[in-house]
């Protein structure tokens, strides 16, 4: 049951974590991996800095940009940008519940309209060539997960949707803050495997309190592709793994300190740029696990990353505070 290679793993689209340096920190540890943007809203793009906002390192293909928005001609003119841009994918957001989302009419409210999201989508693909897909949750509120998200499903891939990823379960607009909403609904993961069996010929991909590489491969019996998220940010360790266990082929890698001797070159050209290096080493806290100086490492980089001219040293330092041996097993 493997439709779409393209979409076997990802990391997912997480606000204020996958930026383009986290972006750049993930692709050293998984060349297979497909990488997200955080979600930007069509008026950002339309009226924002693009370069900004857009600009990626093309060490970070195979990309996509996630969009929020529900106004059909508005992605469509967004998706183009994209296009433009060189993103591999235009992912539309129909899974997030944060207040401004919801205040926006786009995100996981649009759960209540997939007539809308089908025009959405039959608009982007009418305005790009790259694959468009959909990111939904199974339900909102009081709706039938049977029902909604069979309707979602069915209408955006008739509009032209390439491929569905599916946060097995849903979001509670009345009564629960985003936060909760990523924990206290429970998983179903069965409803999204139905989805699957109900739609043999769409790539389908499973999102949503997934652990390890290892339990993704054991959803990969039932679905195309799985999509990690806080998982892959909080621990990035866990991405050596991805090319191994689910493509059979070698990480970039070996360990994460072989990762951070790679990223160098990258800093060191930020930094010149203006970056300031909190930006960038913000992303590696979760680097180390169960090795002897992985709070060292953190409280280091925590303490003189913030620090006015702080560069590659302070990285270096760090990473000589962790003993020198493979510093996780990348199976786990």
């Amino acid at each position: 049951m493997q439709l779409n290679q393209s979409h076997r793993f990802a990391v997912a689209p997480m606000m204020d974590w996958t930026d383009r340096h986290c972006r750049v920190f993930h692709r050293l540890m998984t060349r297979r991996a497909r990488l997200y943007t955080e979600m930007l809203t069509t008026g950002a793009i339309l009226h924002g800095d693009r370069r900004r906002l857009l600009g990626f390192d093309a060490s970070e293909h195979p990309v996509a940009l996630q969009l929020g928005g529900s106004d059909p001609r508005d992605l469509a003119a967004a998706a183009k940008i994209g296009e433009d841009f060189g993103y591999d994918e235009i992912n539309l957001n129909v899974g997030c519940p944060s207040d401004r989302v919801k205040d926006g009419r786009f995100g996981v409210c649009l759960m209540a309209e997939p007539a809308l999201v089908a025009s959405c989508v039959e608009a982007m693909k009418h305005a790009v060539r790259i694959p468009v897909t959909v990111k939904c949750r199974i339900g909102i509120d009081d709706q039938d997960p049977e029902v909604a998200l069979d309707a979602l499903a069915r209408g955006v891939i008739a509009a032209g949707a390439d491929a569905l990823v599916v946060h097995a379960r849903k979001a509670w607009l009345n009564g629960l803050s985003p936060k909760e909403n990523r924990d206290i609904p429970p998983l179903d993961y069965d409803r999204v495997y139905r989805l699957k069996a109900a739609l043999p010929e769409v790539p389908i991909s499973i999102n949503g309190g997934i652990k390890s590489v290892a339990e993704a491969r054991t959803h990969l019996d039932h679905v195309d592709g799985v999509m990690l998220g806080r998982a892959a940010y909080q621990e990035p360790w866990r991405l050596l793994g991805v090319d191994p266990e689910l493509f059979g082929e070698a990480a970039p890698h070996a360990t994460m300190k072989d990762v951070f001797t790679a990223m160098m070159p990258y800093i060191e050209s930020e930094l010149a740029q203006g970056t300031r290096l909190h930006s960038i080493t913000r992303h590696f806290v979760g680097a180390f696990h169960g090795v002897p100086g992985a709070r060292a490492f953190r409280r280091h980089l925590a303490e003189n990353g913030v620090k006015p001219g702080a560069g590659v040293n302070v990285l270096r330092d760090a990473m000589a505070l962790v003993e020198d041996r493979v510093e996780a097993s990348i199976a786990a």
